[in-house]
């Protein structure tokens, strides 16, 4: 099967916290500090795992932390949801995403083949 994603796909082991979900109409979903887990990133999203599923097309923000020095702040738009068992895959995309910060993911991935 030819692979059709734009950008490559790669591990993280990474914890989120979301403490709410919005939509561009204001309106807000209050969550208790879920904490997801980041499987995958690529420049264009992550792949992520949590208990309960979470409403599609509703965003949140995140702190994306490859180490202490290399980060950043984005907003994700959830946009595919699947049953895995006893949690749920999702599949989020960078929204607005600056150039210079999407290359953070090129420089994690030069490290990830350095090792």
């Amino acid at each position: 099967m030819e692979e059709r994603r734009k950008y490559k796909r790669l591990p993280i082991k990474l914890e989120l916290e979301i403490n709410s979900l919005f939509k561009q109409n204001n309106d807000i979903i209050k969550l208790d500090n879920k904490t997801i887990e980041v499987i995958d990133i690529s420049k264009n999203g992550i792949g992520i795992l949590c208990r309960d599923e979470l409403p599609l097309n509703y965003y949140f923000n995140a702190k994306i932390e490859f180490d202490e020095k290399r980060y950043f702040y984005c907003v994700l738009k959830i946009i595919r949801s699947n049953k895995c068992g006893d949690k749920y895959c999702l599949g989020c995309e960078f929204v607005g995403l600056a150039e210079f910060l999407a290359d953070k993911v090129d420089e994690y991935e030069k490290i990830l083949n350095e090792k």
